[in-house]
């Protein structure tokens, strides 16, 4: 008998039967994560606002995009996330009184580092990123502006859109004109921002969860806006992606009305608003205006 025949070394089984054996262990472990956490599982790394580039304004991270660009993405991820479960992507915007209230209270300053993307929706941090910052955005991104665009986008791809704040009579006006410029648009639903009981928001959402729209505008003001997000966003994983809006539905009701283009062009909207609002915005203005250029010139790059 030939001796190198019968001399056979072992299967090598060993590593494989120890990898068998710990696949099997995976496959039985008794650790299953809840519904709970799948659908609300952090999602960064396929999040494309994650992925933006930023500058620091007013000390928050502003967002460098346009305004083609934001509309292009909102809709797109909207439709993706359909019937993933997951927390819906959360925009909002900074603008002179967002950066001064963020300076002195780190409660609301927190809620806007929760949200996946700040616009500048002010000419002045448009201004300062130029002068200060080593990329300058490329515009203002105005919520009214990205309002419109973004639902004749919706209207052409089939987005869903629910809108949420107001009063209960501007609210209704602001739909009315919704529907009559885009009659394409599946609008799902609407409700004011007033709620006298924390049963009454619930109910709201409740409702909002059950339809599923893609896009959620929230028209409440800072911060009551940003905090109704952060206080039911764990509740609205069927919804796509929510905006926060400030006074938008004013605007669009006709309640109020627009600065003329060439003052919102050169950053003077807000002289405006002093002029047509002055016992609304004065002295809001005066307050919050000083400390929110001190604010930019001093913590920008």
């Amino acid at each position: 008998m030939n001796m190198a025949r019968a001399v056979q070394k072992p299967p090598r089984t060993v590593r494989g039967g120890a990898r068998e054996r710990r696949n099997e262990e995976r496959r039985t472990a008794s650790y299953v994560p809840n519904s709970e956490e799948r659908r609300t599982r952090g999602d960064r790394r396929r999040n494309p606002f994650r992925r933006w580039r930023r500058v620091r304004l007013g000390d928050l991270p502003v967002v460098v995009v346009d305004q083609a660009t934001t509309v292009r993405v909102i809709v797109e991820q909207s439709m993706y996330r359909r019937g993933l479960w997951r927390f819906p992507a959360f925009l909002t915007s900074t603008n002179g009184q967002v950066t001064h209230v963020c300076a002195y209270d780190r409660s609301v300053r927190s809620m806007f580092l929760q949200s996946d993307a700040i616009h500048a929706d002010g000419m002045p941090h448009v201004f300062a990123s130029r002068m200060l910052c080593k990329v300058g955005l490329p515009e203002r991104v105005a919520t009214t502006d990205l309002f419109y665009a973004v639902n004749r986008e919706a209207e052409l791809c089939g987005a869903t859109v629910y809108m949420l704040g107001a009063t209960e009579a501007v609210n209704a006006r602001a739909v009315a004109m919704v529907r009559e410029m885009f009659p394409g648009l599946r609008l799902l639903g609407h409700h004011h921002g007033y709620f006298d009981s924390l049963a009454a928001e619930q109910s709201t959402v409740d409702e909002i969860s059950r339809l599923g729209p893609d896009i959620l505008w929230v028209s409440m003001g800072v911060p009551h806006e940003q905090s109704f997000v952060v206080r039911n966003r764990s509740r609205l994983t069927s919804v796509g992606v929510i905006k926060t809006s400030g006074g938008l539905f004013d605007i669009v009701s006709g309640a109020k009305s627009r600065a003329p283009d060439w003052m919102q062009r050169t950053g003077l909207e807000w002289l405006y608003r002093l002029i047509t609002e002055p016992h609304y915005v004065g002295w809001r203005y005066l307050k919050t205006s000083p400390s929110a250029l001190y604010l930019l010139l001093t913590r920008s790059n």
